[in-house]
């Protein structure tokens, strides 16, 4: 008889099997087992809220295995994920298979190596019933809000809305800022430059400041225009250098929200792939010359912990590699924001001496690029500060009856530091982008008090200040994390709903809330204030800590939540009775070819569709057309995005299938062929882009040759899908 350990996944059950040899059997449960019924609320609200579970359709023959193998085993142990959900599949597990959750059959690693998969097992523990609850109570609240409201927006705004605790509030944030946007009113303010001289013919730039009485703004062309008419007139010399230094410490090692910011910053990743290519990372990958292991640790995790063991060989690393120059003589230690779980290390290579470059050719390109970041993050954590000289110098110009200052600042690398690995990503920004120009510095010649100055040129530039930006996926995700909204688990599932709901869309990598969007968010406002106000979602995220950390208990806190809510919605539903909420639709410039109307983006049970606003007098359809702004090869058509049965985006001529043009390659933006002049198209193998000709005559670059299919024309998918064209069949 051997012992059976079962864990979610297929890889990591493979990756495990090779540490614990013949006396284990690893199965995978394939994520959750047990889940509340889809066709019903699921929830005894009037038997303080006990659930009722069922099994996951579809999962009867492999619950059958796991029911058979327990029984056969010598002993069960349970290694799913080690988090609250995690947990909770035990614990689920634990009932179908009919195990004691007191009994020590829990084990958990942070990382799938062989030291930590071996140590977890030698010391197991039992379920840890408070986070199991903690988990409940999440799932019951997402319920219960989830099956109360959707309905009431079904009667309300649309059929198939749904709403949630979450995305709700992640929306609201979304249209939130949209509103800031449209409200917001440009201020003009303008900055004046001198391009000075010194006596040995080097030239820098100083800012216009103010005079002896301090900072003057300059709001206007008028007051720039009188300060211009000095500065060319005046005399100009240095009354002050001030030379220091400056460090800079490096960021703190990845937690689950700082990854997905930075993979979407430096890499292009969105959270969902992001969590995807971190959890194959974690779970196993085969890597030649090392075997098959776990090369990051847990990447759910919201702690800056590092464990002695890894500080230790970090530190030995930078030293041997890089010099004692780049190693502090003490461990920089990261202290987790405040309400963080810290149930987890933070999320780092599991072996700092497997370097990405020795693990490229064992990857997928991206695989590796997020590996990559990673580790330089992990290691630069725990080097030397950046050392900066710095330069501030202040210069006066003397235009008789009035004098102005102005100013420079330059600096210099004394010592690179972490950065001879790493640099963070700079986050985005808004306001009088203008007026940091002179922060960024350069090197400044070398200038001492009194050098006298000579101008070599002058400017002045109008300026407005920018409106707040929309939010990026990384932006998001840092708003949801300081409000405290959502748990690091929920971040890519909840930007996947919002956005599969059509409540916004990606408008470059950019989020813009949908009309619809904006019709939910404002009903949610004004009739389920608490659910999507941000600092209610927050203390509920603050009960539900409580919960795991056995300070309250789980049934009473779901009581808490709805009580006052289901009064919430029974008013709204005698506020409204029988008014309905028109979603606006979007208007668009192509124009109608019957009745010359401007047509709308309308929603079909296919997708989007363009219609004519004239119906029923006019009933004209068409697909809508995502135009790339490229020009066809053949005929001279555009070029369009169209997406394939298994939803994937290809490209075509708009005249397609009369027009044999398609390719599964992205037109690149405002480039054309220099030996032709058609579009170039980014050509993407094995993670490296290139640039060919759409023209499969032209010596640039030969499109593959692609068969046409269908009415709709088209190449085959990866898996030999032929792409079909379903816009505007409604």
């Amino acid at each position: 008889m051997s012992n059976l350990l079962i864990v979610e996944s297929p890889a990591k059950a493979k990756t495990i099997k090779k540490y614990l040899g013949s006396s284990f059997k690893v199965m995978a449960s394939m994520g959750h087992v047990r889940d509340l019924p889809k066709s019903k609320l699921g929830i005894d609200v009037d038997n303080n809220f006990e659930p009722s579970y069922i099994a996951i359709r579809g999962k009867g023959d492999l619950i059958k295995g796991l029911k058979k193998e327990a029984k056969s085993a010598k002993k069960v142990y349970l290694g799913t994920d080690p988090d609250r959900e995690g947990e909770a599949i035990s614990w689920h597990l634990c009932q179908l298979l009919d195990l004691d959750d007191h009994a020590p059959i829990r084990v958990t690693f942070n990382e799938i190596t062989k030291q930590a998969v071996q140590q977890g097992v030698k010391n197991p523990r039992p379920l840890n019933m408070d986070l199991v609850d903690a988990q409940q109570a999440r799932r019951v609240v997402d319920r219960l809000v989830g099956y109360k409201i959707s309905p009431f927006l079904w009667k309300k705004v649309r059929k198939g809305l749904s709403a949630g605790r979450v995305q709700s509030v992640a929306t609201r944030l979304i249209v939130d800022r949209e509103e800031e946007i449209e409200a917001f009113v440009p201020v003009e303010y303008w900055t004046v430059e001198a391009d000075l001289n010194t006596e040995g013919g080097e030239l820098f730039t100083a800012r216009f400041y103010g005079d002896a009485g301090g900072k003057i703004a300059l709001s206007n062309q008028q007051e720039t225009d009188e300060v211009l008419a000095v500065l060319r007139q005046a005399g100009y010399r240095v009354t002050s250098v001030k030379k220091g230094q400056k460090r800079r410490n490096p960021a703190p090692p990845f937690t689950t929200s700082t990854l997905q910011q930075e993979a979407s910053r430096k890499l292009g990743f969105t959270s969902r792939k992001t969590m995807s290519i971190a959890q194959e990372l974690y779970e196993g990958v085969d890597i030649e010359g090392v075997g098959l292991m776990g090369i990051i640790t847990y990447m759910r995790t919201d702690s800056l912990r590092i464990s002695q063991d890894a500080l230790n060989e970090v530190r030995a690393f930078i030293g041997n590699t890089y010099g004692e120059k780049y190693r502090p003589k003490s461990p920089r230690v990261y202290r987790s924001r405040g309400g963080a779980q810290d149930a987890h290390e933070t999320i780092r290579p599991s072996a700092v001496t497997l370097l990405p470059e020795q693990a490229k050719g064992s990857l997928p390109a991206d695989h590796y690029r997020l590996y990559k970041l990673i580790w330089d993050r992990f290691v630069a954590c725990q080097m030397e500060s950046q050392v900066l000289d710095v330069v501030n110098v202040e210069v006066e110009a003397d235009g008789g009856s009035r004098r102005y200052q102005l100013r420079a600042s330059g600096n210099t690398v004394r010592f690179p530091g972490f950065t001879a690995i790493y640099e963070e990503a700079a986050p985005e920004r808004s306001g009088r982008e203008g007026e940091e120009a002179d922060e960024k510095g350069g090197r400044l010649p070398p200038l001492e008090e009194g050098n006298p100055l000579s101008l070599a040129d002058l400017h002045g530039d109008q300026h407005f200040t920018q409106p707040p930006p929309r939010f990026t996926e990384a932006g998001l995700i840092k708003a949801l994390e300081e409000n405290g909204i959502g748990r690091p688990s929920t971040y890519a599932p909840t930007i996947s709903t919002i956005l599969a709901r059509d409540y916004v869309v990606k408008d470059g990598k950019s989020f813009k809330p949908t009309p619809l969007g904006i019709v939910t968010t404002t009903l949610m406002k004004d009739h389920f204030r608490d659910i999507v106000d941000i600092d209610f979602t927050a203390t509920m995220e603050s009960n539900l800590d409580r919960v795991a950390g056995g300070e309250v208990d789980w049934q009473q806190t779901i009581k808490a939540f709805y009580e006052p809510f289901q009064k919430e919605l029974d008013r709204a539903e005698t506020e409204l009775g029988g008014i309905y909420f028109k979603v606006p639709d979007e208007q668009t410039e192509e124009v109608c070819e019957r009745c010359g109307r401007n047509m709308v983006i309308k929603s079909g049970r296919y997708g989007k569709f363009l219609a004519c606003p004239g119906y029923p007098d006019c009933k004209n359809t068409k697909p809508l057309i995502h135009d790339t702004g490229a020009k066809c090869p053949k005929c001279g058509g555009r070029i369009v995005q169209r997406v394939s049965k298994n939803k994937n985006k290809y490209y075509a001529c708009e005249f397609n299938p009369n027009c044999p043009f398609i390719t599964w390659y992205e037109p690149a933006k405002q480039q054309v062929c220099e030996l032709c002049g058609s579009a170039m198209l980014q050509h993407v193998r094995y993670g490296k882009k290139s640039l060919i000709c759409a023209n499969d005559a032209c010596p640039n670059g030969q499109v593959p040759a692609l068969p046409k299919v269908g009415v709709a024309g088209g190449a085959p998918d990866k898996e030999g899908e032929q792409p079909t064209v379903t816009e505007g069949s409604e």
